[in-house]
Formats: C-alpha cells, sequence, structure tokens
C-alpha cells in the first residue's frame, strides 16, 4: 500500500487504523461522546490464535492450550503434556489492504509436575508505505514492522490454582530510517505479564464438569517513544474470565467462557485544551499511577469507565476429541470502538497435530475486520518422546 503524505506523524493514524476499535469514529461522530484509547503498539493485543479467535476472542479461563502465552501463561501449570509448540498466521485488515499479517510462534517445556517454562515470538508487518513530500517526489519506501519476544515461568501454587510471570522486549520500527527532521528512529520497551489460573471439578449440571477462572495483566511497562522526546504509553490490560466444562459422555464435550477486558492507561479527556495540556496531564503519568487512575479518570465518570470495559463470549463443542465447532461474540460500546463481532472455528486433532481455524463476521458494517480468518497449527512434542 502507498501512503502520500507531507508529515510522518500519519504514520501513527496507519498504526491506530491496525487496532480493530479505529473505525468506530466513521460512525459516531465527537458530538456523540466517542472518546478511544489509543496506545501504541497495539498489535500486542490482537489475539493470534485461531480457538480463541473462534470464541470471540475469549481466553483467559479456557483449558490450557499450546496458546495460552498470550491469553494466561500461568495455565501452562496444568497443562497436561511436557512439550508442544505452535505458530498461528492472521492476514489482518484484508478488506482494506494485502499485505499487513500477523506470525505467532510459541512453545513450552515441563521442568517438573509444578513448573513451566514458556516462551513466543509475535511478529507484525504493517506492508509497504511509501513516504512522498509532494506529488513529484518518488518517495521513500519502508516496510514498518514490530515484534515482541516473551519468556514466561509457571508454577502450581497449590493443587486447584497457579501463577505466572513472563517478561516481554518489544521493538517497533515504523520508519525504517525515514525522517524530515533526522529524529525518528525504532522503539523499544520492555514489559512483563502476571497472570493466575484456578480450576476444580463440579457438579453442576454433569458429575464430569470443571469450573475455571482466570486473570491477566499484560504489558506491565515502560512508554515507547520514536523520537527520544513524546513517550506514549503500552496496551496495558487487565482480562478476567471464568469458565465451565463438560463432558457429556464418552464422545461429545462442551466447554463455555465469559472474559471481560480493560486497558489500564489513561481516558484522554475530550477537549485536551481545557485544564491542563493532553501531555502534561495523561502522557506525563508515570506507569503505576496511570494502571491506578484508569479505573477513575474518564470525563464521564462511572458510566463512561464501565464503557470502557470490552466482553467475549464463546462456546466450544468437541467431537470425540478430535473435532472441534466453536462460536463467540465479542462486544464493545459505540463510545470505545464499536467493535461488534461474532465469531466462528472449526478444529481437527490428529495424532501428534492440532489445526484450527476461525473466521470474524462483523455486527456493524463496513468493518475492516470483515473477513479476517485466522489459521493455527499446534505440534505434540510428547510422540517424539524427547528425553
Amino acid at each position: 500500500m502507498k501512503v502520500n503524505i507531507k508529515s510522518v506523524a500519519l504514520i501513527a493514524a496507519i498504526v491506530l487504523f491496525t487496532t480493530p476499535n479505529s473505525h468506530a469514529q466513521n460512525d459516531i461522530s465527537l458530538s456523540g461522546q466517542v472518546n478511544i484509547i489509543s496506545t501504541a503498539v497495539p498489535f500486542l493485543n490482537i489475539g493470534p490464535d485461531s480457538r480463541s479467535g473462534g470464541m470471540g476472542n475469549a481466553g483467559v479461563a479456557l483449558s490450557p492450550d499450546i496458546n495460552s502465552q498470550h491469553w494466561n501463561p500461568s495455565k501452562f501449570a496444568f497443562i497436561d503434556k511436557n512439550y508442544g509448540v505452535g505458530i498461528s498466521y492472521t492476514p489482518w485488515l484484508r478488506k482494506l489492504v494485502n499485505d499487513i499479517n500477523l506470525y505467532y510462534l510459541t512453545g513450552f517445556y515441563r521442568l517438573d509436575k509444578t513448573q513451566v517454562i514458556s516462551a513466543s515470538l509475535r511478529y507484525f508487518t504493517l506492508g509497504d508505505i511509501t513516504f512522498k513530500e509532494n506529488e513529484y517526489d518518488y518517495g521513500y519506501k519502508v516496510k514498518p514492522n514490530e515484534f515482541a519476544l516473551d519468556l514466561a515461568y509457571s508454577r502450581m501454587l497449590s493443587e486447584h490454582l497457579s501463577g505466572s510471570v513472563a517478561f516481554r522486549f518489544i521493538y517497533s520500527d515504523l520508519y525504517q530510517g525515514y525522517s524530515q527532521n533526522g529524529e525518528l528512529e525504532a522503539g523499544t520497551s520492555f514489559a512483563a505479564d502476571l497472570s493466575f489460573f484456578y480450576r476444580t471439578k463440579t457438579d453442576l449440571l454433569n458429575d464430569d464438569s470443571e469450573l475455571t477462572a482466570g486473570i491477566d495483566i499484560s504489558n506491565i511497562g515502560q512508554k515507547i517513544t520514536y523520537d527520544g522526546t513524546q513517550k506514549q504509553f503500552i496496551p496495558t490490560n487487565l482480562r478476567l474470565g471464568v469458565g465451565y466444562s463438560t463432558d457429556i459422555d464418552e464422545y461429545n464435550s462442551f466447554t463455555f467462557t465469559i472474559d471481560a477486558n480493560k486497558l489500564l492507561v489513561p481516558t484522554p479527556p475530550l477537549n485536551t485544551d481545557e485544564n491542563e495540556s493532553y501531555e502534561e496531564k495523561y502522557r506525563d503519568t508515570s506507569v503505576p499511577k496511570a494502571m491506578l487512575l484508569s479505573f477513575s479518570d474518564a470525563p464521564g465518570g462511572l458510566k463512561e469507565e464501565l464503557h470502557e470495559i470490552s466482553y467475549a463470549i464463546g462456546a466450544e463443542y468437541w467431537y470425540a476429541k478430535q473435532f472441534a465447532v466453536r462460536a463467540g461474540y465479542f462486544h464493545e460500546h459505540e463510545t470505545k470502538g464499536n467493535r461488534k463481532l461474532f465469531t466462528a472455528g472449526v478444529g481437527l486433532k490428529f495424532n501428534m497435530l492440532t489445526i484450527d481455524a476461525s473466521y470474524i463476521i462483523p455486527v456493524v458494517q463496513s468493518s475492516p475486520l470483515a473477513n479476517t480468518i485466522r489459521f493455527s497449527l499446534s505440534v505434540d512434542l510428547d510422540q517424539f518422546n524427547i528425553n
């Protein structure tokens, strides 16, 4: 894709558009109190895998799988395997362009009965972009890209509870040497995640059932800058969820889950000219303080704070633990992004391979997320008897 611009600041708009909530401004004017929270490196909060992608992007309380690293790495402590790797591919915003992609590689290794280490690499490419000073300029072509490298440690804390800490290195190269004033460079940041997972057997509806709950606070880390001066928050996020799964009989099983998400970054004022400037009041706030204030800083008070919570609901059916059908719904308030999405997905499990795919069906017309498909492949390395 080509972008004709006179100011490199417009690259920020391109990056923000890669996060799904940006299209809301096309549907509701500012007079309708649209007040979207934006951050740097929004690709960190894009669900990378097909299982959760088919269940409305719910995943913090799902049963452990190879992609737990993104949703809640503490689930790895309960996983019934010793080794595993997985890869996912998501062509992003295909309704708009054909060269934005998200790649995700993850794996885990069990140290002993209570401890697991895991890692992942997330790579996001924005395709080809051409900067031009004017219509006669041949332009400067770049291929912006971002990646995040994670390492997590998970441990059983009790028979029913596990916890995890994860560390993340973030690299964002949006300009690749292009600058009008020689001031722009790649941005870097370090962040951490803290998560917990709880599960227990229950006789609710069925004797062979399980209740689960999870919490994940992700991307707790330093702000990122591209010019050495203006610092932007990364998408620190709080995710809470509960789940219920049951085996109906030897061949049929169901899972139901629901997540709630909230960004733990400042809500921008509706009019940045009032009182203090946005730079002084919001972007200069420390990360810990911003996380605490994020529950009470919305200009619209409690009502707006509640609007900042998005919800994901998902269901999964397995037949003979070999074929899965999934469905879900994701809801975000009109003033905070207006992502309203139905999702669907399928999964096939072979001896050592699991293949999953998911599909997004937007409720909002002209959504850039329309026709988004995710593909995932996981490999059970236990089959190789690695020692």
